[in-house]
């Protein structure tokens, strides 16, 4: 509860700080921001030339470091033959990308098309939308040095006549029913009223505070009008969305409790112009023994939460990224990852 009226507290003066906000480069003065050669359109394209990359089955030297890294769905693998990289055909319809150029880092909620037998048996399918949260970072040579994503991939059987493994549908087309990104996430906010990166790591933050054993008597950082899809789906929003419940009403009502801890809360992405954060984090469910592992993106709008969409998947309970250490995996605090 301490935590809950603290954030509270910070978010309302941000919210009031913004009228006063200066151009950044006026934060610290006699002071220049530092001058990156990968800029916003750079980093995005980065997202573009790997997805292809992928589905070519190609490391090349011009685009990865030699010391690049990579993980799928929390585990490390050898990159260009494991993975997403032995089955994707080509790019799919949905790409919303979250650029941090303070960073170097570029994050997107996006689809690709892989091709995969129809079980472990079976013959092979037609290729089809896998959900993807995906990180990448840039380093000083301008190449990719580290690799992480989400494949939320359809739920296929273990045998030629098993039943699919879950009840899960498949967020590849889901997410790819929706469209078209929100044109909120590709609004940018005015010069004058952009929050800082540390006032959009909070507020992004204060999500989690909300929804991790919520009590429904809660700090809830959401517009009226907020709105939240999960894996293509909307689970959250104002009437006539196709949601039962408001973002605020929901946790009000409905999620109390449901969710035991959100630990390994990495913020790997902020996008400062768009006023967008994109995090990756672990939804710990203890009475039954399972966690989401999501990637997962908040559009701010003056100071408070106004659209969020998730893609994640369902793994064991307790599971760790992959890129935090033991104890960072454990907590419950935010990492701002630079």
């Amino acid at each position: 509860m301490i935590r809950q009226i603290r954030l509270a507290t910070a978010v309302a003066a941000m919210s009031f700080a913004s009228t006063l906000a200066v151009p950044a480069s006026a934060q610290v003065a006699g002071v220049p921001l530092p001058q990156y050669e990968c800029q916003r359109e750079c980093l995005e394209n980065f997202v573009e030339r790997y997805v292809q990359a992928m589905a070519d089955g190609t490391v090349s030297d011009d685009l990865f470091a030699r010391s690049v890294r990579f993980t799928e769905n929390g585990v490390e693998l050898p990159l260009g033959n494991e993975g997403l990289w032995a089955t994707t055909t080509g790019a799919g319809t949905y790409q919303l990308i979250v650029p941090d150029v303070e960073t170097q880092q570029v994050a997107a909620l996006l689809t690709v098309r892989e091709q995969a037998n129809s079980s472990a048996t079976g013959p092979q399918r037609d290729p089809e939308p896998v959900g993807v949260s995906l990180r990448l970072r840039i380093d000083a040579d301008g190449k990719i040095s580290e690799i992480e994503q989400i494949a939320a991939r359809p739920d296929r059987p273990l045998g030629a006549n098993a039943a699919p493994a879950g009840p899960f549908g498949n967020t590849g087309e889901m997410v790819e029913a929706m469209g078209s990104p929100n044109p909120a996430y590709l609004t940018a906010v005015p010069a004058g009223e952009r929050h800082t990166r540390a006032e959009l790591v909070e507020m992004a933050s204060a999500y989690f505070e909300a929804v991790e054993r919520n009590t429904g008597n809660d700090y809830y950082p959401f517009t009226d009008d907020c709105i939240r899809y999960e894996n293509g789906i909307v689970t959250a929003g104002p009437e006539g969305s196709g949601a039962r419940a408001g973002c605020r009403q929901q946790l009000e009502t409905t999620l109390i409790g449901a969710v035991t801890s959100i630990r390994d809360r990495r913020i790997v992405a902020v996008d400062r112009e768009r006023g967008v954060v994109f995090a990756f984090a672990f939804f710990d469910h203890r009475p039954i023994n399972w966690s989401w592992q999501l990637g997962e993106l908040f559009k701010i709008d003056q100071g408070k939460i106004s659209h969020i969409e998730a893609i994640f998947i369902r793994g064991p309970y307790g599971m760790c990224s992959g890129w935090s250490t033991y104890e960072a995996c454990r907590s419950e605090e935010p990492q701002d990852i630079r």
